[in-house]
């Protein structure tokens, strides 16, 4: 294979995927963001998303060749590197030393399904909970996740490996403010005893379930735009549920 060959720790290319890597704000201002491992380059290829760079480390081009080959045909560019160099700018403890750079892609709010169902993060930070939730979305048909501004970056490295995958197949939306609404009813999960029992509704089409942040819960901002309150009855002295654990519950109940 043609492979355009780095050895320099200050070549631009190896710096913008350390910024990529470790910048929310490098790749929001990008529009890019970093893949790492073959697990998920397969998702992704699998999934039509497109390589801008293709960077594998010298041990990963003949140890995974096959794979590097297939991953190449989605690659504007392919570029090998040392392995010291690849260690550098990788985000896991042990690299396989395959990653890829990819164009983020941005839905406005005007693209949701009105009849469709989702999930609005709001300010949810932990990407732990984020991939959670998504696999859950994903394995029981939600049609998108909707993040709001101070939501965790769902194309973070921590975020996209806890997804598996899931935030690659998944439509997503950002809202920078509630007032970004089409039309979707909403349904914010608090814990009140005024809420009503999550149980005991139906959720028609153009709904969406929200999940607040893990320490402050959903902002005021969202709980006053939304068209109900709705909480998981809870017995014993538990006071609260993980964010992913409520959410799970909701979207179970929203899409049964």
């Amino acid at each position: 294979m043609n492979y355009k060959e780095i050895t320099a720790k200050d070549n631009p290319v190896i710096k913008l995927i350390t910024g990529l890597q470790t910048s929310a704000k490098t790749r929001r201002e990008s529009g890019l963001f970093v893949l790492e491992g073959l697990r998920l380059l397969s998702d992704a290829a699998e999934n039509g998303v497109r390589f801008e760079k293709l960077i594998v480390s010298a041990s990963a081009a003949e140890k995974y060749a096959k794979d590097v080959e297939i991953f190449a045909q989605n690659a504007a560019e392919l570029i090998r590197i040392p392995d010291h160099l690849f260690e550098k700018i990788s985000d896991t403890k042990s690299p396989q030393g395959v990653c890829a750079v990819c164009r983020t892609v941005t839905r406005a709010a005007g693209e949701i399904d009105r009849n469709g169902k989702y999930v609005l993060l709001d300010g949810v930070a932990d990407p732990a909970n984020v991939g959670a939730i998504a696999r859950t979305g994903e394995a029981l048909g939600i049609s998108g996740i909707i993040l709001t501004g101070n939501a965790c970056d769902p194309y973070a490295p921590k975020t996209l490996r806890a997804s598996m995958g899931t935030l690659l197949r998944l439509p997503l939306f950002f809202w920078e403010n509630i007032g970004e609404n089409p039309g979707l009813t909403l349904y914010a999960c608090v814990v009140e005893k005024t809420a009503k029992d999550i149980g005991t509704l139906s959720f028609g089409p153009g709904s969406a379930i929200v999940i607040g942040n893990e320490a402050n819960g959903i902002s005021e901002a969202v709980k006053e735009a939304a068209d109900h309150c709705v909480t998981v009855p809870m017995r014993g002295k538990a006071e609260s549920l993980n964010a992913a654990a409520a959410a799970a519950i909701a979207i179970w109940e929203m899409m049964k």
